[in-house]
């Protein structure tokens, strides 16, 4: 079998890299990985190379190109069947698969107001109430997962899955921007921010030459 290549945005920014690289890591599936920096005079070109729709990700598998985060992370759950990274149990499967589609097709405000950006100083800012209703949405999601899935190991449904992936970045967002948030929000959200695929991409996030300078507030 082809190895895997992942194409990525450059980590500090780039929430939706972040989510397959997570799902491969945490699976322990080898793959290859180019980062392409973001908002540069070349980053167009560079993408266009790899990918058809001019974006990142893009995971090619020899012969084969699959673009769009979930859609990545759903051939991965196909190709590896034996990492489950949907759960096994066909009604905690279901629910998985609902709530990675509500995060992939909702949250907008808070992603227009909360840029990742994982070299951001941790502290809080003024939110409005659409923010603070995204917010409220997610902490009620991942409460209902643990409770009715997630009580034999750390995450959504207990060991990692896609769903955790798909989530990820919103955890870094609610942790830069220091929200207010349940102590069980904060007890998952340190679940993945601990975990060790999360501290290599922080890690490598942090060693990254390229600023996107609106993105780089105070």
């Amino acid at each position: 079998m082809s190895r895997l290549h992942l194409i990525i945005g450059n980590k500090n920014y780039s929430s939706w890299s972040l989510r397959p690289w997570m799902a491969l890591t945490m699976a322990g599936i080898p793959f290859r990985e180019t980062v392409i920096p973001l908002d540069t005079a070349e980053t167009k070109t560079l993408i266009a190379e790899h990918s058809p729709a001019g974006r990142v990700p893009v995971l090619h598998h020899g012969r084969l190109v699959v673009w769009e985060s979930l859609a990545i992370l759903e051939y991965l759950a196909e190709t590896f069947p034996e990492k489950y990274l949907w759960p096994k149990a066909m009604s905690a499967r279901a629910m998985a698969r609902t709530v990675s589609n509500e995060m992939h097709a909702g949250f907008q405000a808070l992603r227009n107001a909360c840029p990742m950006n994982l070299r951001r100083p941790r502290k809080p800012v003024p939110m409005g109430d659409e923010v603070l209703a995204n917010v409220r949405r997610i902490e009620e999601i991942w409460r209902d997962c643990r409770a009715k899935y997630g009580k034999g190991g750390r995450f959504l449904f207990g060991r990692f899955c896609i769903a955790d992936a798909m989530f990820a970045p919103v955890v870094t967002r609610l942790d830069t921007y220091d929200f207010d948030v349940a102590a069980d929000t904060r007890s998952y959200m340190d679940s993945v921010l601990n975990s060790e695929a999360f501290g290599l991409w922080k890690e490598a996030a942090l060693k990254e030459p390229w600023t996107v300078p609106s993105d780089e507030v105070d």
